[in-house]
């Protein structure tokens, strides 16, 4: 099994270290980056102590970009779905029309979304002024409020264009970083985690990767491999035990799936509507109060839906190369298990966080969590 398939860049373990059985074949980094082009970049913003009255923040921004910085402007097919929506992506009524997907997509917190959104402009417009003669930004967030001062104004547009500029291939981290920072998952400290799967069509291999910001699930509601673990963690809730102002289950979680397979739009959006599926293989029924909303997007077919006025002198025609509608089947499994997987990385590769108010988010107890499982008859390597 290679490195990154067990632990983050700065050395964390990820769910395949706790030898949690997990199903398919994830590619090299087990990552949204396996998917050749994508790239992502955090910026993580952590100061105060949780005193009264002192501002403290724990929060910070992801960008995924489909074909790294120098792919923006040059469109993608995509398609986006949603199961409950109370949340917020904002581009997606022109990737619904359009079928495309030519800019960053970056993940933050509730109110900071307009900064972002700013943000990406200015990006744009500094770095590559000739790639597009308008923009609709693609950003999504989750409620961080537990941990952050969320209605602080600590996201600030140059945080946005710091972490494009920071995006990159290769190993992503995962936990408390980027836009993930300041968030939880069933209870337990959650944020960012990715997964990725190989998919063999005919002769040919293509890499399906998820990225998620997970910020949601009661505590009684987790299931891993199968076992539903919930009820025998739910000691250590200070979030469902105190915290009011924050519903159980809510909070809300963003999914981006990749891929380098050729797909229509109408096929990505398939792809992401396959998102929830492997979300309640962890446990969650989806809560009122958590803004569930997903994306996908193909890297291949560059340039094919790309919004230019033809050029009167010769043909206005595009083609495209596509997976057969009766092949997609392999590639929703392939969604289902790394997107499972990319939330249970989000929990296992994290740390006990206190913020806010003194708020404190403990960290899922790997440890326990395997003897659990172990009990449970679930075959552990290494017992």
């Amino acid at each position: 099994m290679h490195r990154d398939a067990e632990t983050t860049p700065a050395g964390k373990p990820r769910a395949r270290a706790l030898r949690i059985p997990l199903p398919g074949r994830p590619d090299g980094h087990n990552a949204i980056t396996d998917v050749t082009g994508v790239e992502v970049g955090y910026t993580t913003l952590i100061s105060g102590d949780g005193l009264p009255g002192e501002e403290t923040v724990r929060t910070g921004v992801t960008a995924i970009l489909p074909r790294g910085r120098d792919g923006v402007g040059i469109a993608c097919a995509a398609g986006w779905s949603c199961l409950n929506g109370n949340g917020e992506m904002t581009g997606t009524t022109w990737i619904s029309e359009s079928g495309s997907l030519a800019v960053p997509v970056l993940l933050t917190n509730t109110h900071a979304v307009g900064a972002c959104h700013r943000g990406t402009i200015d990006w744009v417009v500094t770095r590559r002024p000739d790639s597009v003669g308008w923009l609709l930004p693609v950003v999504a967030e989750t409620w961080d409020g537990y941990l952050n001062d969320v209605n602080a104004d600590s996201v600030q547009p140059g945080h946005a264009v710091q972490t494009i500029d920071a995006a990159a291939p290769g190993p992503v981290e995962e936990g408390s970083v980027g836009g993930g920072t300041g968030m939880n998952c069933y209870g337990f400290k959650g944020g960012s985690g990715t997964a990725s799967r190989i998919v063999e069509y005919g002769s040919d291999s293509y890499v399906v990767g998820a990225f998620l910001q997970a910020n949601f699930g009661r505590r009684r509601e987790l299931t891993m491999a199968g076992v539903h673990v919930g009820p025998a963690l739910s000691d250590d809730n200070p979030m469902e035990e105190q915290d009011a102002a924050a519903p159980p289950g809510s909070g809300s979680v963003i999914a981006v799936v990749a891929t380098d397979a050729p797909l229509l739009p109408g096929q990505c959006q398939a792809l992401a509507r396959r998102v929830p599926l492997g979300l309640a293989r962890t446990g969650t029924t989806g809560s009122h109060f958590s803004g569930d909303i997903f994306l996908a997007f193909s890297t291949a077919n560059p340039g094919a839906l790309a919004s230019t006025e033809p050029d009167p002198l010769v043909d206005g025609y595009e083609t495209m190369r596509f997976v057969t509608w009766g092949g997609m089947d392999r590639f929703y499994e392939a969604v289902v298990e790394a997107v499972e997987e990319a939330v249970l990385n989000a929990l296992v590769a994290n740390e006990t966080m206190t913020g806010r108010a003194g708020h404190r988010s403990p960290a899922l107890p790997r440890e326990r969590l395997r003897r659990l499982l172990h009990d449970r008859g679930i075959a552990l390597s290494r017992d």
